[in-house]
C-alpha cells in the first residue's frame, strides 16, 4: 500500500543537469538567494555587514530585487508591512550583533501582528559558537537567546548542507498560522567558503493548515444559531487569514453586530448595518459587547486595546476562535478554537442556522449615536475634520500606515479602512517610528497603489533616514507628519496624571527643507488645506512628505 507521504518527487532532467554541473564561485550565500527563490521569493530587505557580505555578494548572482533601507529597524517594518501585503515571507537580511540586534523592536511589531518576515543573520565564525570569549567582532555568548522570546521559530545552521533544509522550515513556520516573523542565522565562514552543493532548484513552500476540530465548531454553530443577542469581535486574524469575505456571510447569516479591533479594522465593511464599525475602546460598545448572549470573537486575544483596557466583562457565552495557541482563554473563559479564521468560519458557515431579527440594525445605530453623542460633547472638531481630510485624499484601494502618534490613535476607532489589509499600525508592540518604512515596503509590494504614511514628529525622527531609501528607489509613499513639537501623547498622559510633563518637548527640523535636501518634495499644508495638499502628493510619482502643524488632543478615554 502506497501512503503519499511515501511519494517523492522526482527530480527533472534540467534539475539534474544542474545538480552535477553547478556552475563555478558559488558559496553559502549562494545556496540562501537559491533557496528563497526556489520557494518563491521575488524580493528582499536589508542592510549589509561584515559578516553577512557573502549572502549579499551571491545576490548579485541572483534574479532576486534588492531594497536597502538605512536603519536595521526600518528594513525589519518595511519587510513586515510587504508580508502583510502580499501574504508571503519577506526575506530579511541581517549581520551579526548590533545589526541583528537593531531590529529586534521591528520583529517584535510582526510578532504581535502576525506578519510573517523570514530573518536571515549572519554569525560570528563557527569557531567561536558556543558562547566561548574569542573576541570576534559582534560576538554575543549567544545571538539566537536575543530573539528567542520574539520569534516563532529560531534555527541555526552550522554546515552548509543544512542551509536549504533550514530556510525551508522557517519560511513554512513563518507562514503557518498564526503567521509571524522568524530566525535563522548562519556563521560568517559557512556563508564565505566555496560550496560543492547542487544549485537549490526546488522547495516546499507549502504550510501547515490549522483546521477547526468539527466537534468544536458543531457546539460553536448550535449556540450562534439558538442566541438571541449574538455579536462578533473581529480581530487581525480575520485580515491576515483573508477571511473578510466569509465574516461578511456569517454575520448577515446571523443577523450579528460586528465590531473590529484596530487590527482588524477593514475585515468588515464600515457602513454596513450591522457594522459597529471600531469604537472598540467606547464604553457604549463595551456594554453592548457584554449584552450579548452568544460572543463570537474572531482572530483576537482580547488584549489590553480590544477589551477597553481589560474593562470587558462579557456575561454571556463566548466563543473564542484563534491561531494562537497562547492566546485561546487567556483573558476569558470561551469555547475555545484553535484554528486559522477562515477555516473556522467556512465550518461554522456551513453548519449555522440563518437568524431572523430586524432589530439588530436598529440596536447598531443607536449604539453608534451614543458614540457619536459622547463625542461631540467634547468639542473635538479639528482632530475628525482632519481624520475625515485625510480619508477623502486617499484613494479607495490605497494602504495606510499609521505610527504611534495621536491621529492613529484617533484612526484606530474612527477611520474608515475602506477594505480590508488596507489600514495597519504599529499597535501591536506599540513601538515608535514604524509608519513610514512600513509604507516603503507596502510600496514595494504593490506599486499600482499610492501608499499613505502618518507619523508624528517624534516618531518620524526615528525613520528620517529612510527618505533617502524612498528616493533611491522612487518609491510612491506619501508621508504626512503632524508636528506638534513633542511627544504629544505622553505630554496629554503625564499633564493629566501629573499636572505637567517631563521630556516629552522636542527641537525638530524644518521637515520640507529636510525632505527636499533628500530630493524629495515637500509642503507645509494646514487644516483647511490638509485634504487638497495630500491629494496633491499621492497623486504625484515618486515619494513626498506633507508637515502639517498642529497640536491634537485624544478623546475622553472610558476605562479609568
Amino acid at each position: 500500500m502506497t501512503h503519499d507521504h511515501d511519494l517523492v518527487l522526482r527530480p527533472t532532467e534540467a534539475q539534474i543537469s544542474a545538480a552535477l554541473n553547478p556552475p563555478p564561485g558559488r558559496n553559502g550565500g549562494d545556496l540562501v538567494v537559491e533557496t528563497l527563490a526556489a520557494l518563491g521569493a521575488t524580493t528582499v530587505f536589508g542592510l549589509p555587514g561584515q559578516h553577512a557580505l557573502g549572502m549579499f555578494d551571491a545576490l548579485r548572482r541572483s534574479d532576486l530585487r534588492y531594497i536597502g533601507l538605512r536603519v536595521e529597524n526600518n528594513a525589519g517594518f518595511a519587510a513586515d508591512a510587504y508580508g502583510r501585503i502580499t501574504g508571503e515571507a519577506a526575506p530579511l537580511l541581517l549581520s551579526t550583533g548590533p545589526g541583528a540586534l537593531t531590529s529586534l523592536a521591528a520583529l517584535q511589531e510582526a510578532a504581535a501582528a502576525s506578519a510573517p518576515v523570514l530573518a536571515i543573520s549572519s554569525q560570528i565564525p563557527t569557531a567561536g559558537l558556543g558562547g566561548g570569549r574569542h573576541g570576534y567582532l559582534h560576538e554575543l555568548p549567544d545571538q539566537s537567546a536575543s530573539f528567542r522570546g520574539v520569534v516563532k521559530s529560531v534555527h541555526t545552521v552550522r554546515t552548509q548542507s543544512q542551509i536549504p533544509s533550514a530556510i525551508e522550515a522557517a519560511w513554512k513556520s513563518a507562514l503557518t498560522a498564526p503567521h509571524g516573523p522568524v530566525w535563522v542565522e548562519i556563521p560568517q565562514d559557512v556563508l564565505l567558503a566555496e560550496t560543492s552543493v547542487p544549485v537549490v532548484t526546488g522547495g516546499d513552500a507549502f504550510p501547515e493548515e490549522l483546521p477547526p476540530r468539527p466537534e468544536l465548531t458543531a457546539v460553536a454553530a448550535d449556540l450562534l444559531s439558538r442566541a438571541e443577542r449574538p455579536a462578533i469581535i473581529a480581530g487581525g486574524g480575520v485580515v491576515r487569514s483573508d477571511a473578510a469575505g466569509k465574516l461578511r456571510q456569517l454575520a448577515e447569516a446571523l443577523q450579528a453586530p460586528v465590531v473590529t479591533t484596530p487590527g482588524g479594522k477593514g475585515a468588515f465593511p464600515w457602513r454596513h448595518p450591522l457594522s459597529l464599525r471600531s469604537w472598540i475602546e467606547d464604553r457604549h460598545t463595551t456594554d453592548f459587547l457584554e449584552d450579548a448572549d452568544v460572543l463570537l470573537v474572531v482572530g483576537s486575544g482580547l488584549g489590553e486595546l480590544s477589551s477597553n483596557y481589560h474593562t470587558f466583562k462579557p456575561r454571556g457565552r463566548m466563543i473564542q476562535i484563534e491561531a494562537d495557541l497562547g492566546k485561546l482563554e487567556s483573558n476569558h473563559p470561551a469555547l475555545g478554537i484553535h484554528a486559522d479564521a477562515r477555516l473556522a468560519l467556512q465550518a461554522l458557515l456551513e453548519t449555522v442556522s440563518p437568524r431572523e431579527d430586524t432589530q439588530a440594525p436598529d440596536r447598531v445605530r443607536e449604539v453608534l449615536a451614543r458614540v457619536s453623542e459622547r463625542i461631540a460633547a467634547q468639542e473635538l472638531t479639528l482632530e475628525q475634520d482632519l481624520l475625515a481630510s485625510v480619508r477623502q485624499a486617499l484613494p479607495a484601494g490605497s494602504p495606510s500606515f499609521w505610527d504611534m502618534t495621536i491621529l492613529a490613535y484617533w484612526a484606530w476607532s474612527a477611520f474608515d479602512a475602506k477594505g480590508s489589509n488596507l489600514f495597519h499600525s504599529a499597535q501591536g508592540a506599540g513601538g515608535l517610528g514604524y509608519g513610514f518604512p512600513a509604507a516603503l515596503g507596502a510600496a514595494v509590494a504593490d506599486p499600482s497603489h499610492p501608499v499613505l504614511a502618518v507619523s508624528g514628529d517624534g516618531g518620524a525622527l526615528y525613520s528620517i533616514a529612510e527618505l533617502a531609501t524612498a528616493r533611491q528607489y522612487d518609491l510612491n509613499v506619501t508621508w504626512l507628519i503632524v508636528d506638534d513639537g513633542g511627544y504629544g501623547i505622553l505630554r496629554e498622559y503625564m499633564t493629566d496624571a501629573f499636572g505637567q510633563a517631563t521630556a516629552t518637548e522636542l527641537s525638530r527640523p524644518d521637515y520640507v527643507a529636510l525632505a527636499e535636501s533628500f530630493g524629495v518634495p515637500g509642503v507645509r499644508t494646514t487644516p483647511e488645506t490638509l485634504s487638497d495638499d495630500l491629494a496633491k502628493a499621492l497623486a504625484s510619482p515618486g515619494p513626498s512628505v506633507v508637515v502639517l502643524p498642529a497640536v491634537l488632543r485624544m478623546f475622553a478615554p472610558t476605562h479609568l
